[in-house]
């Protein structure tokens, strides 16, 4: 258990949570067809956190002369609509449904989970809100392919430790928090992946949420592990410590690879791994520090956060916060990434989520990580827009068409961007 203290001013956010989205269902899947997106959907939390947490519906048509705009947004009624500090989202398999979490909201005593239906696109409608009893702190959202939902759960019901990973049926009925009995050695699961064809699921553990807080004393408690999982019984079958590893966000199994690998990052050691699943190890393959132009930042690295995969599972592409670059490895031998592409934005401009489109042709960015105000120790706002990058085989390119700021888009004031989805 290692802490955020030192770490902020000398070692990395590095975040190579590599190669991420042909491992989750949805992005894997996509029916046969590879439709160009349409519409875009970000999740996102008024900036003063007075106004209601909402949805916002873009135009996310290249050929439409509205490109970028928004078309309108669906907030969330009340009760708990507020402050819950919208975070990751995700489309179900079938694109009917967008699953979103409340990072805090546990602190209002809110609900943490909520629905859309986006069944008609362009109309989305709020269908309700809910919690569970034993685990709080709502993360990511992996679809699974008959409907329905996992989700990482980081905290415990009162944001401390272990977390679960809850799961909801294709009804969006709640069915179990797993594992029933979770391990008592940290155990707080961000990052999720999965390759049902090898019956497979790994999650990382992150950081015990409470932690972060300013009404517990100390500085946040950061996680090093994997776990791994036999998807069908919902069960972990190893863990993988990683003592060197400060903080592994996200864990991203690589789609194709016969040998079931996984790649993650200590977001603070500037780091990536990759991580054997069978026999448990994990070993450095890349570091952030070598990114191509080298930006000099506090955090060793450019803390380097979330990461997006094309199909191929032959690049890694990756958001680095502190620096301001969205970048691409070339990652066809595991074993040795190295970079073939980067978009430069900005010092301040803070990219954290990413995500692809199924064509794996655009990738968007958002501008924020977390700010937790006056109640907490974790202060990373990012400038608040929201970027498209074109990407190729061997480069990517900023699309200067698409320029969206959630500092202004919005007769209610400004907001704050995270999760994305597409369709």
């Amino acid at each position: 258990m290692k802490r955020f203290d030192c770490y902020f001013s000398g070692a990395v956010w590095a975040l190579l949570m590599v190669m991420a989205a042909g491992a989750s269902f949805a992005n894997d899947r996509n029916d046969g067809r590879n439709e160009r997106a349409k519409t875009l959907y970000v999740w996102a939390g008024d900036q003063a956190r007075v106004g209601p947490d909402f949805l916002a519906v873009i135009d996310f048509d290249e050929e439409s002369k509205d490109y970028g705009k928004v078309i309108r947004t669906v907030p969330v009624p009340p009760p708990g609509n507020i402050s819950n500090e919208a975070h990751h989202c995700h489309l179900s398999a079938d694109k009917k449904v967008l699953g979103c979490g409340g990072l805090l909201s546990l602190l209002r005593g809110q609900n943490g989970i909520f629905f859309f239906d986006v069944s008609d696109e362009r109309y989305p409608k709020f269908l309700f809100s809910t919690s569970t009893s034993k685990s709080s702190i709502t993360d990511d959202f992996l679809p699974l392919e008959k409907g329905g939902f996992l989700i990482t759960q980081m905290g415990s019901h009162s944001g401390g430790e272990p977390g679960r990973v809850a799961e909801f049926d294709k009804e969006l009925h709640f069915v179990h928090e797993w594992p029933s009995r979770p391990p008592q050695d940290g155990f707080n699961p961000h990052g999720v992946s999965a390759r049902p064809e090898l019956n497979l699921m790994v999650t990382s553990d992150f950081m015990m949420p409470s932690s972060s807080l300013n009404t517990m004393p100390g500085d946040p408690m950061l996680r090093g592990s994997i776990r791994v999982w036999d998807l069908k019984e919902r069960r972990i079958v190893r863990t993988i410590q990683m003592p060197d590893a400060i903080g592994t966000m996200d864990v991203k199994l690589i789609p194709g690879d016969p040998q079931g690998r996984a790649f993650t990052a200590g977001m603070f050691d500037g780091l990536v791994y990759l991580v054997n699943t069978q026999d448990g190890t994990a070993v450095s393959v890349f570091d952030c520090e070598n990114i191509v132009p080298h930006v000099e930042v506090p955090v060793r690295g450019g803390m380097t956060q979330l990461l997006a995969m094309p199909k191929s599972g032959d690049r890694l592409l990756f958001a680095s916060f502190q620096a301001g670059q969205v970048g691409m490895l070339d990652v066809s031998h595991p074993e040795a990434p190295f970079q073939i592409g980067i978009v430069n934005l900005g010092l301040d401009a803070g990219p954290h989520a990413i995500a692809l489109t199924d064509d794996d042709k655009r990738l968007v960015v958002t501008d924020y990580f977390l700010n937790e105000d006056d109640f907490g120790k974790v202060h990373f706002e990012g400038d608040h827009k929201v970027h498209v990058v074109k990407v190729y085989k061997d480069h990517l390119e900023l699309d200067p068409r698409f320029n969206l700021d959630f500092n202004t888009a919005f007769p209610t004031g400004p907001a704050r961007p995270h999760g994305v989805a597409m369709k």
